[in-house]
């Protein structure tokens, strides 16, 4: 290892010179000093500030659209060691697998396994669906936001701290300035010179000449870290003025996330949309009229929610041509039991009133509408609207 003592010590001396210029005593100069730029304590202001709330931002967004902790620290590995992140299947695809997958050993043509295979179909569409809404606001709206942090904000906080050094330079040869012009007052200032000391008045004359020759030489220093204090000052000038620049860019940023998002909603609703008619069309036997549109939640005059109340189907325009409840007989397979969910006063003599709570029997016959079935309770048989009806098994 090469350990060089001098330059060790010239910059230990150059720390403990920094550490004396930044003493609070002189934090009054520093303020005066600071005056070459008006704007300089808005633009500094505006910068940090950008870059504190473009790093939540950023955060909160990476928390958006990859909320596993492990799969962020991956993919920022693979970034610093510049490899391409491996392709990660989203949480919607892996559901859908695991459905469709079920549905295999259940069997596809039952009507779960049907069902869980068509399901998992749309899953596995609203994980694809989701992965490129994460593609694309990854390029669009973080990529942006993190040249910000680790390109511009790192080269305008180096110019920052390098136009500190210059002035802090300039300081420096100021005051040697200073120190050079007083000695050469005092070196010219001697006291009277007596002819029995004449070596007094040539030592004079070589002091006062020494002097002059050191001030001649800080004031060049000054002129050339003047010089650089203002090339600096004006290079850092113009980086603090360009944020503006910065916001505008952010704000295309931001319209094209919001333009990704909705897309991706859309998306999503549409994907959900078919997947209720798929199902209404699968299930229609089974479980009539389970994909139905509920009404919107309403007040009675009691006060309470009317939304849990279903309308039932007109009694009338349901009824099957030539049908007679009495003569209808339960099948000897496929009777289920159902619990009643709210009181329902039967319109007719086909029709079977119905009190909450209690459980009854219910079948379905060829030709009834899926928004019927037929009750049993005891010697009561009638028609019962599905809606106010829990199948039980």
């Amino acid at each position: 290892m090469d350990f060089n003592v001098k330059k060790l010590a010239s910059d230990a001396g150059v720390f403990f010179t920094r550490a004396v210029q930044f003493t609070p005593k002189k934090s009054w100069a520093r303020q005066r000093r600071l005056s070459w730029m008006p704007t300089w304590r808005t633009c500094s202001l505006e910068l940090t500030c950008t870059k504190n709330w473009t790093e939540k931002i950023y955060r909160q967004t990476e928390i958006l659209l990859q909320p596993n902790p492990s799969a962020r620290i991956e993919e920022f590995f693979y970034e610093k060691l510049d490899k391409k992140i491996p392709s990660r299947i989203t949480n919607g695809e892996l559901l859908g697998q695991y459905m469709q997958d079920a549905a295999n050993d259940f069997g596809a043509a039952t009507p779960y396994g049907s069902t869980l295979m068509k399901v998992g179909e749309y899953q596995r569409k609203l994980g694809e669906t989701e992965r490129e809404f994460m593609q694309t606001s990854a390029i669009s709206f973080l990529t942006p936001l993190r040249n910000f942090l680790e390109g511009d904000w790192r080269t305008i906080s180096r110019e920052r701290r390098l136009l500190e050094n210059r002035r802090l330079d300039l300081d420096v040869c100021k005051a040697r300035l200073k120190k050079a012009k007083v000695a050469e007052a005092k070196a010219s200032a001697m006291p009277d010179f007596q002819e029995t000391r004449p070596r007094n008045y040539v030592l004079s004359a070589s002091a006062s000449a020494l002097w002059s020759e050191e001030v001649s030489k800080a004031e060049h220093e000054l002129r050339v870290a003047q010089t650089e204090f203002d090339r600096q000052a004006e290079v850092t000038r113009l980086l603090l003025e360009g944020i503006s620049s910065t916001h505008v860019n952010h704000l295309r940023c931001l319209h094209e996330f919001v333009e990704a998002q909705a897309t991706y909603y859309a998306q999503c609703h549409r994907l959900m949309q078919e997947l209720q008619r798929e199902l209404a069309s699968l299930s229609g036997d089974t479980f009539p009229n389970t994909f139905t549109v509920t009404p919107s939640i309403s007040a009675g005059p009691s006060g309470v929610a009317q939304s849990a109340m279903p309308a039932a189907p007109h009694s009338k325009a349901m009824e099957a041509d030539g049908l007679k409840i009495e003569e209808v007989q339960a099948p000897a397979a496929g009777t289920r039991k159902a619990k009643v969910l709210y009181d329902y006063d039967a319109a007719d003599a086909t029709e079977l009133s119905l009190m909450a709570d209690e459980l009854i029997t219910v079948y379905t016959v060829p030709g009834m509408d899926p928004d019927w079935l037929i009750g049993e309770r005891g010697n009561q048989k009638g028609k019962v609207p599905v809606t106010y009806l829990e199948l039980l098994s």
